[in-house]
């Protein structure tokens, strides 16, 4: 049975119904109606922060003695009204939880995200002040001061690790919110956004389980921002070593 879509319930039932129900229904619970499409019901809550407990069907409402089971062969229509008045509250603390886990995954996600945009934002600068050493090491020019420009791209490596590794901080804090809200209807970017960082869209930020590994394969798709950098400046440094080599600019 579908709750609150195969019953059919007359207004005189429902009002006898929430009557006996009223005990029971969450204090945040601010409106109740017909749902526009014809079935069941839609409630309507004051909002969530996040931090109560997850709302859940009290446990007086299995002692109320108006509210508990009946058989059908005693009397039907007690019994039939009964089974819809489980049927309803159910639905209704189903919705409450339902907007409470969302509620709650946002509240998480402003606790952990804290510094996480400048961070970010510090990491781009240094990944583009890498790539610039990086580049002005092919024109005629950088020859004329070798020495100073491969330092300066030595110092823009270190740079880049340290933002990387500070942003891979921030960034594990929120995919093990997002593991944790797993079953949240909202989506990560929907509820970074809830949570006031719309810009998080761009963030790099890989699974949980992707950051803190001893080993990345070369098949490793999924990279925290510290390892990406370590592989670019392994490519760097490769690159400098061979062209070294054979312009016989290698030193002992």
């Amino acid at each position: 049975m579908s709750p609150g879509h195969s019953l059919q319930i007359a207004p005189d039932e429902m009002r006898e119904i929430f009557a006996r129900l009223q005990p029971h229904l969450p204090s945040c619970l601010k409106k109740v109606e017909p749902h526009p499409s014809g079935c069941g019901m839609r409630y309507e809550f004051a909002p969530f922060t996040g931090r109560e407990e997850e709302p859940s069907k009290p446990s007086t409402y299995y002692d109320d003695p108006k509210l508990g089971y009946v058989r059908e062969s005693e009397n039907e229509a007690e019994h039939l009204l009964r089974q819809k008045a489980g049927v309803l509250l159910s639905n209704l603390y189903a919705q409450a939880r339902e907007e409470w886990k969302d509620a709650a995954y946002v509240a998480a996600l402003k606790a952990v995200v804290k510094d996480a945009p400048d961070r970010w934002k510090t990491y781009q600068h240094e990944m583009k002040a890498l790539r610039a050493a990086y580049d002005y090491l092919r024109i005629p020019e950088a020859a004329k001061e070798w020495p100073s420009a491969v330092s300066r791209l030595v110092d823009a490596q270190d740079r880049v690790k340290a933002a990387a590794i500070a942003f891979d901080k921030r960034a594990q804090e929120i995919a093990e919110v997002h593991d944790k809200h797993l079953y949240a209807d909202l989506g990560h970017d929907a509820a970074l956004t809830a949570a006031g960082y719309p810009e998080a869209k761009d963030w790099h930020i890989t699974d949980a389980r992707d950051y803190g590994k001893s080993y990345y394969s070369d098949w490793d798709t999924s990279l925290p921002l510290e390892e990406q950098a370590r592989r670019l400046i392994e490519q760097q440094d490769a690159h400098l070593a061979k062209v070294g080599r054979l312009s016989g600019t290698v030193t002992n």
